[in-house]
């Protein structure tokens, strides 16, 4: 389990996570042509979602059989660990992963309505 999670968290490192860190910003209502790599990156996120969809899978399958294990063990500190897991690889496809795609898609929005990016883009 640890090698699938430690490429899978390094993936997420890349590629998912970045675009969310420029929410705030977003939000706020500023966006700049600095930004515009960051849709190169959510179109690739795009690309590897399902494989990372699927390793989320395997992990989730991994996660219940320790959970399983932990609580006929009567470990419980490692069953409430392998649960808040799973509630993590949830919440990461269900908000995480789709936020980070619509950072992307807003920005190839917003993007092409400043001057600067489009003239960059041949665009005018």
């Amino acid at each position: 389990m640890a090698k699938v999670l430690h490429e899978h968290f390094i993936k997420e490192e890349e590629i998912a996570l970045p675009p969310i860190g420029l929410l705030a910003s977003l939000a706020r209502g500023k966006v700049n042509p600095t930004m515009a790599s960051v849709v190169a990156m959510t179109d690739r996120f795009k690309d590897e979602l399902p494989k990372m969809l699927r390793e989320h899978k395997a992990i989730v399958t991994l996660l219940r059989k320790l959970s399983a294990a932990a609580r006929r063990e009567k470990k419980p500190m490692h069953a409430r660990f392998a649960e808040k897991l799973m509630l993590h690889a949830k919440t990461e496809e269900e908000v995480l992963y789709p936020a980070a795609i619509l950072v992307g898609e807003y920005l190839k929005l917003k993007l092409e309505e400043i001057p600067t990016y489009r003239r960059f883009r041949g665009y005018v």
